[in-house]
């Protein structure tokens, strides 16, 4: 028996309607504005959500299609640690290096075979930040709202501006 236990937010746009915005030729991504994303479907602070696939067909391969999802995976962790940061630190202030930040830990859990090189939406809220670290938890749907992954990062934070 499949129980969905977290679901895909509902009337979300699709990455038809969104802006599409990577900083690589290896995928594609388009964000989706906080307006759209209910204050109350995630447990967490900085909600940060995106819709993401590889560029190029990928084939049949099960496997390379988790290794691509997993590279993918690594983009959006850090922009819900940084939305709740308590630095608080401006959209200008993140573009022009105010803060550094690492991935220290990156956990995935596959539950369903996935298409990396179709759209996949990625939900990433903070759900702790302690002594420069925070750590983000999200959750991967297929564009039909099947649950296909879980993801947990720590993200290492630190302020560059002078004190």
């Amino acid at each position: 028996v499949d129980i969905e236990t977290v679901g895909m937010p509902l009337n979300l746009p699709s990455p038809d309607d969104l802006k599409h915005d990577s900083w690589s030729d290896v995928f594609d991504r388009c964000w989706v504005p906080s307006e759209h994303l209910p204050a109350d479907g995630r447990t967490g602070a900085g909600r940060s959500a995106a819709w993401l696939k590889a560029n190029g067909a990928l084939g049949d391969d099960p496997l390379l299609h988790i290794c691509t999802l997993a590279y993918l995976s690594d983009d959006l962790p850090t922009d819900a640690v940084v939305r709740a940061h308590p630095m608080g630190l401006e959209p200008e202030e993140e573009r022009h290096g105010a803060q550094f930040s690492a991935s220290l830990d990156h956990t995935m859990w596959f539950h369903r075979p996935v298409k990396a090189d179709e759209w996949h939406l990625h939900d990433f809220t903070c759900h702790s930040f302690v002594g420069g670290r925070g750590l983000s938890i999200g959750h991967v749907f297929a564009a039909d709202g099947t649950h296909v992954a879980t993801i947990a990062q720590e993200v290492l934070m630190r302020d560059n501006r002078s004190k």
